[in-house]
């Protein structure tokens, strides 16, 4: 039911730009993004819809209406998890995702492959890095940049209350 959900939504809205200062690079374009201490290159990939939710095409929407739930931040066994769950449900439309946690540096969340010839090729692996452990309350905000498949961007910067899980 929750795909049909979004996949309304992604109808909906087609492929507009959300205004939060998206940029696209032409096809076959090739960017390089600093990462630490190496550069990592993306390349542009065709944006053919395959109705699998596998292209920014047909992502970017479904992203820009459930911004508020990218990350969360939930409290547990005396240390805060970051979660990028929700992200990663709809990582087969991107090629990089880089976070930074109160205005430190960017640093890049690893991006499970996807299986392109399985029914849901974004479902979760086991092995997928969904969250990580910081001491309890030192999360005051995070900033999260998206990078899909086309090259175009989306950031989004949340505070901990917003975020917060109960």
């Amino acid at each position: 039911m929750l795909d049909l959900f979004f996949i309304l939504i992604a109808i909906g809205l087609g492929s507009a730009n959300s205004g939060s200062g998206d940029t696209a690079a032409g096809p076959g374009a090739l960017e390089t993004v600093e990462s630490g201490a190496s550069p990592q290159s993306y390349a542009a990939e065709p944006q053919v819809p395959s109705g699998k939710f596998t292209t920014a095409t047909e992502i970017k929407p479904i992203m820009n209406a459930t911004r508020a739930n990218w990350v969360a931040v939930r409290e547990f066994d005396g240390n805060d998890l970051i979660y990028m769950t929700h992200i990663l449900s709809w990582r087969c439309g991107m090629v990089g995702l880089r976070y930074a946690i109160n205005d430190g540096p960017m640093q890049d969340w690893p991006l499970a492959g996807c299986d392109e010839d399985t029914a849901q090729p974004n479902a979760i692996p086991q092995d997928a890095t969904i969250y990580e452990v910081h001491p309890l309350g030192s999360i005051a905000a995070v900033e999260v940049e998206i990078i899909y498949d086309d090259l175009s961007r989306d950031t989004a910067r949340f505070d901990r209350k917003s975020i917060l899980m109960p």
